[in-house]
């Protein structure tokens, strides 16, 4: 089932998370050409995440860089990812409201569970508790949005009759989508009539059957069940299949051994082994090669009911020119085809 229109996207984690040591002044200078680059080739939006203590890495904090990148992005959406159990939701509230505002309504919510206890332990938040306190995060702020005054008698916060007076230019709130990984969390988000914003490690076949997963729990929970869904693919657009990977494997095999070494594949539902030659790990879940490979590939996901499609087109330590050249290549070959 393929959705009637896909908007496509962009993500800004190539550029705003980098190897300890490397200049992130200059890495943000190359963040706002990057963006240029995407609003002028016509992508619809951008998409960056949030991680805390990234050793090997670091990385620039979504909402910053967001504000930072208002005038810069034309009519794109921003749609950042949040760990939603890390924060307090007069925060998001109020914080994201002004996002929402200063952007003029252009904002999306992604919100996640998180997977790392090094953040876990760094905010004082219990893993046992983290899927309650995601639930509770999402439920408050959508209430403060509301604009009604709000008690909330949570083991995390206690609101008495609160009020957000500063409201999202957007009503009632913001998109909000929920990432993730596992089965029981994508069942979640369509209990909760949220669309599964699908991960980038995942491959087409886990994706596949997850998708029919998460259509027939919202359909037994009452909600649309053929919402289009928005997802994440690793692209390289090269001028042969064979150039795509020798310009693209040795980042990408970087950036999945930085993931081994957090244990994000830990939280996927099979048996992923994100060590494996960047070839073997690839096959079904990346997209690289040249411009009939990649719109084949992303037509497979098209297939499923995809509304969003972004897709992280650099990785940690490539240069800026050579992500470019992938970007303009699949803007000029591959969207026109789609």
């Amino acid at each position: 089932m393929a959705a009637t229109t896909t908007a496509f996207g962009v993500s800004l984690l190539g550029l705003t998370q980098q190897p300890v040591g490397e200049d992130m002044a200059a890495r943000s200078a190359e963040t706002l050409r990057w963006v240029h680059h995407a609003r002028d080739h016509g992508f619809d939006y951008l998409t960056t995440g949030q991680h805390f203590l990234t050793t090997p890495l670091q990385q620039l904090q979504a909402v910053p860089v967001l504000a930072r990148l208002i005038p810069e992005s034309g009519r794109m959406r921003l749609a950042p990812t949040l760990l939603a159990p890390l924060h307090n939701p007069v925060d998001l509230a109020e914080t994201l409201g002004s996002l929402d505002v200063l952007s003029g309504g252009r904002l999306t919510l992604s919100f996640a569970l998180g997977y790392r206890d090094e953040e876990y332990l760094a905010f004082g938040v219990r893993r046992a508790e983290r899927v309650e306190r995601m639930a509770a995060v999402i439920r408050t702020l959508r209430a403060l949005w509301s604009g009604e005054e709000v008690s909330s008698d949570e083991p995390w916060w206690q609101l008495r009759n609160a009020k957000v007076t500063l409201r999202p230019a957007q009503r009632p709130h913001p998109p909000i989508w929920i990432a993730a990984n596992a089965d029981a969390a994508i069942t979640r988000a369509a209990r909760w009539g949220l669309p599964w914003n699908i991960n980038a490690h995942a491959d087409l076949t886990t994706v596949a059957r997850q998708v029919r997963l998460y259509r027939a729990a919202a359909a037994a929970a009452g909600h649309d069940p053929d919402i289009a869904l928005p997802i994440e693919r690793e692209m390289y657009c090269g001028s042969s299949q064979e150039t795509a990977f020798q310009e693209a494997g040795p980042y990408l095999a970087a950036k999945y051994d930085s993931y081994a070494r957090w244990g994000q594949h830990k939280a996927l539902p099979g048996r992923d082994d994100f060590t494996a030659p960047v070839r073997e790990l690839s096959r079904d879940r990346f997209i690289v090669g040249d411009a009939e490979h990649c719109a084949s590939e992303v037509r497979r996901y098209l297939d499923l009911g995809i509304g969003y499609a972004h897709f992280r087109m650099n990785w940690p330590g490539m240069p800026l020119g050579q992500a470019m050249d992938s970007m303009s290549r699949f803007a000029e070959q591959v969207l026109p085809e789609l």
